[in-house]
């Protein structure tokens, strides 16, 4: 059995870290948590005259910080994480959804840097070909576009050309 299929299987730990680092996220991410991070900066600023603005007073606010600085990376890593796969997942059923599509991107993620940036090169070229293209560099600049495809392969006025 395969990692990924083993933890959907079983709710354990995982499954409750996740839901843990998911509600955190939302809240580091509210208005609630900026008018308590201003508040607690704002108590340790107006307390400094109580402790003689010692070492041990800026010790604080310089230890808490950094730990949940330290920790919130981490969180916040793990959600983006999260939040990428699941839209290069729905990507996926898109380019996999459209006829005609190359579904040779589908795992682009994977590649490493020297041949992503040979498909961007690619690609590239492929724009500067089109922008030569009479009919793609007229509809580019706003004017009359060619007939879009439907999903049955008949030709349909694109929506610039509807009224």
């Amino acid at each position: 059995m395969k990692r990924g299929e083993e933890q959907a299987k079983r709710p354990g730990r995982g499954h409750r870290f996740e839901r843990f680092a998911h509600a955190i996220s939302r809240f580091a991410g509210s208005t609630t948590a900026f008018i308590a991070a201003l508040a607690i900066v704002l108590v340790w600023g107006l307390t400094g005259p109580l402790f003689h603005y010692s070492n041990t007073w800026q010790l604080v606010i310089n230890t808490g910080t950094t730990v949940v600085t330290f920790l919130m990376v981490f969180l916040i890593q793990r959600t983006q994480n999260k939040e990428a796969l699941a839209v290069q997942l729905k990507l996926n059923e898109v380019v996999a959804a459209l006829q005609g599509a190359s579904n040779r991107l589908v795992n682009v993620e994977d590649l490493d840097e020297g041949e992503l940036q040979v498909l961007h090169d690619h690609y590239s070229r492929l724009a500067e070909m089109a922008e030569r293209d009479p009919p793609v560099a007229l509809a580019r600049r706003g004017g009359p576009a060619a007939p879009v495809q439907d999903g049955r392969g008949q030709g349909r006025p694109a929506p610039s050309q509807m009224k």
